[in-house]
C-alpha cells in the first residue's frame, strides 16, 4: 500500500503564501486581484502556467526578467514565512506506523520541492521519495507525477492512496487510476472548494488530519486499533 502526498497546500501551507505574492505582483502591473482569486483558479498548477495565463490576460508581455526575479522573490519570502499544515508531521508519522509506503508528488520544481519540505522541517520524512512534475513530461492535470512516483515506489495504481487539496491534482490521480481523497486544511481553501474537488473525483474529504487514520482503515491501509 502507498499513500502519495501533494505538497503545497497538503504538507505545506504554502499557497496563500504563493498567491499573495502572485496577486501582489500582477496587480502592480496593472492587472488588479487578490490572494483569494488567485487560489481559486489556479491551485495546484504551476507558476509558470499561472503567469502565462496572468500574461494573457495583461494582455501585454511581462517586463524583461520579470518571472526569474518573481521566483527570486517568493524563494525569499517562503524562507521566512512557509509553516507545515498543522498536524501534517504526526499525519505521516502515522501513516509510516500503520506499515504503508508513502511519498510527495508535486508540480513544484524538484530542488524548490526539497528546499520547501526542508525549511519547514518534514524533509526527514520521506527518505528521499520526493517526486516532481519537473521529472515527468506533463504537469498535474495530467497523470504522469502520479503515475511516475507509484513506478518509482515499486507499486500498482491501484493499491494507492492519493492525498490532494487541488483541481488539478485530483483530476491527475483520477486520469492515473489511482484512488485520491480532498485534504481542506490549508488556508487557501476557499468556499465551495470541497463540491469542486469532489466534482473532479475525490472519494471523500477531510479537513483534519485526525481523520486520516480512519480512512486509511476503511480502506485497508491500516488496521483498526
Amino acid at each position: 500500500m502507498l499513500v502519495i502526498f501533494d505538497c503545497d497546500g497538503v504538507l505545506i501551507d504554502s499557497e496563500i503564501v504563493a498567491a499573495r505574492l502572485e496577486a501582489e505582483a500582477i496587480t502592480e502591473l496593472g492587472l488588479p486581484t487578490t490572494a483569494e482569486e488567485i487560489c481559486r483558479r489556479f491551485a495546484g498548477t504551476t507558476t509558470r502556467e499561472v503567469w502565462a495565463t496572468l500574461e494573457r490576460e495583461l494582455g501585454r508581455p511581462l517586463p524583461q526578467g520579470f518571472f526569474e526575479a518573481h521566483l527570486a522573490h517568493v524563494r525569499d519570502v517562503f524562507s521566512r514565512e512557509l509553516e507545515p499544515i498543522p498536524g501534517a508531521r504526526a499525519a505521516v508519522e502515522a501513516v509510516a506506523a500503520a506499515g504503508a509506503s508513502h511519498c510527495v508528488a508535486s508540480s513544484t520544481q524538484l530542488p524548490a520541492l526539497v528546499a520547501n519540505l526542508g525549511t519547514t522541517g518534514l524533509i526527514d520524512l520521506f527518505d528521499g521519495h520526493v517526486f516532481s512534475a519537473s521529472q515527468v513530461k506533463r504537469p498535474k492535470p495530467a497523470p504522469d507525477v502520479f503515475l511516475f512516483a507509484a513506478s518509482q515506489m515499486g507499486s500498482d495504481p491501484a493499491d494507492c492512496l492519493v492525498i490532494e487539496d487541488s483541481v488539478a491534482g485530483v483530476t491527475a490521480a483520477q486520469r492515473a487510476g489511482l484512488p485520491v481523497v480532498g485534504f481542506l486544511g490549508g488556508s487557501h481553501i476557499t468556499e465551495g472548494h470541497g463540491e469542486r474537488l469532489k466534482a473532479a473525483g475525490a472519494e471523500a474529504l477531510f479537513r483534519n488530519w485526525t481523520d486520516l487514520t480512519a480512512m486509511l482503515v476503511a480502506r485497508g491501509f491500516a488496521r483498526a486499533a
